[in-house]
This record gives C-alpha cells, structure tokens and sequence, in this order.
C-alpha cells in the first residue's frame, strides 16, 4: 500500500505549496483528489451561474474512467511537481 500512504502524504503535502497554483493546476488537483477518493463523477451537473461550480464539476467528469491507482499517482506527481517550483 505504499502508492495509498503516498498519496495521503501528497495531500498533507498539497496545503504547503508556496505558491498559490494556477486555475487549471487547482482544477487538476480537485479532480484527481475526487477520483481517486470517490471513482467517477456521477450526478447532474451544476445549473446556473455557479461557473466555479460547473468548471470542477467538468474537470472531474473529464476523467471518468480512470482508475483510482491511476489517479493517486497523476496527483502524487502533480503535488510534487508544484512543490519543486
């Protein structure tokens, strides 16, 4: 379980970065955060003018299908990729 204990260690690690991360990057990191937590996005999509709202709901339904090993790693690379800068 060596993949799970890094993962858990990216996500204490995650609210450390010295800069605050572009839109995007947060947007991957919401989503990847969900699917590996929850699997697939499932539910309507948010209605409205909640367009922060819609745009992580987007960004995680863009990676169903992934699996969740798949995820943990994507975000363990992410985190460590934003902690370098």
């Amino acid at each position: 379980m060596a993949l799970a204990t890094d993962f858990e260690n990216a996500v204490k690690a995650s609210s450390s970065i010295s800069e605050r991360p572009s839109n995007e990057d947060l947007l991957k990191i919401y989503s990847l955060y969900k699917q590996a937590t929850e699997g697939d996005c499932t539910g309507d999509a948010p209605t409205g003018f909640d367009f922060k709202a819609a745009a992580k709901y987007n960004a995680w339904k863009g990676l169903v299908g992934t699996d969740a090993e798949s995820a943990m790693a994507q975000y363990i690379d992410l985190i460590a990729r934003l902690k370098a800068v």
